[in-house]
């Protein structure tokens, strides 16, 4: 795998495979993401909303299963949560091992496939996070119920998802719009789609110094995500709309998902779709 240039092939649009974003995260677009997220302009943007969620339902120990390079987990460290640390990439999990020491934490990280995740990861969990639209590289069904069959496995008998993803339906049904403060928080880069079909939503990014990279992931519609996480077992599924509850936000940037995995004989919860 080279480290200094992405290979899609002779046809990029086909490269619709859950294996392939290995390929992607190369080592010179990981040395950018940083400057894509802006972490000042993200904390500021998404407030104590993750934070305020966690400690609601009184989460110590976390494990963030997208970790990229390291803003939520450090983040939640600083806050006086326990953190694993896991991604599939190395070279992201390098990044967040480096901006961990350089912020005085040494982060546990695992290299971990979602698909076989508690092969990785041992013992159980208040909480499993999956940000930064990190659920949308999975091309395959039977990955996606997989990979969240294991996020499911890892929790306590009371814990909770939170996973979020890019509000694809405006982008299928619509076109690409964004207020761009949320999530790709960094000054003069661009980050849109180039290609979306059914299948595939080709994203580009660019940067102030002309460097360029592609992402494709498959373009999750909110309510089948919903259904996804219905079928695997949560007991209860809350939407929100860029940190907001998704009636106040009729057209976000991001969806988050904040899925609860409950056993009690009171329970009382969301209607299952």
């Amino acid at each position: 795998m080279s480290s200094s240039k992405q290979n899609y092939g002779a046809n990029p649009l086909a490269k619709r495979e859950t294996d392939h974003y290995k390929n992607e995260y190369i080592e010179s677009f990981v040395s950018k993401w940083d400057e894509l997220i802006d972490w000042d302009a993200r904390a500021n943007s998404e407030g104590d909303f993750f934070l305020r969620t966690l400690k609601e339902r009184n989460a110590h120990k976390v494990l963030d299963v997208a970790t990229g390079t390291g803003f939520h987990s450090i983040r939640l460290i600083e806050q006086g949560f326990e953190v694993t640390s896991a991604d599939g990439s190395p070279s992201m999990l390098a990044r967040a091992f480096a901006n961990g020491r350089k912020r005085d934490h040494i982060l546990r990280t695992v290299q971990a496939d979602w698909r076989w995740l508690n092969r990785d990861i041992h013992g159980k969990y208040d909480a499993v996070i999956c940000l930064g639209n990190s659920f949308t590289h999975l091309f395959e069904e039977r990955d996606r119920r997989k990979s969240l069959a294991e996020f499911y496995a890892a929790l306590r008998h009371d814990g909770v998802l939170i996973i979020d993803q890019r509000n694809y339906d405006m982008i299928l049904d619509e076109g690409f719009r964004s207020k761009h403060i949320y999530y790709y928080a960094g000054e003069n880069v661009r980050a849109e789609p180039e290609h979306v079909d059914d299948g595939l939503a080709r994203f580009v990014y660019e940067f102030p110094d002309g460097a360029k990279f592609n992402l494709n992931m498959f373009p999750l519609r909110k309510e089948y995500m919903r259904k996804l996480l219905y079928e695997v077992g949560f007991q209860k599924v809350t939407t929100y709309g860029d940190f907001q509850e998704t009636h106040h936000q009729d057209q976000p940037d991001f969806y988050i998902h904040v899925a609860e995995k409950y056993y009690g004989t009171e329970y009382e919860g969301e209607a299952r779709p």
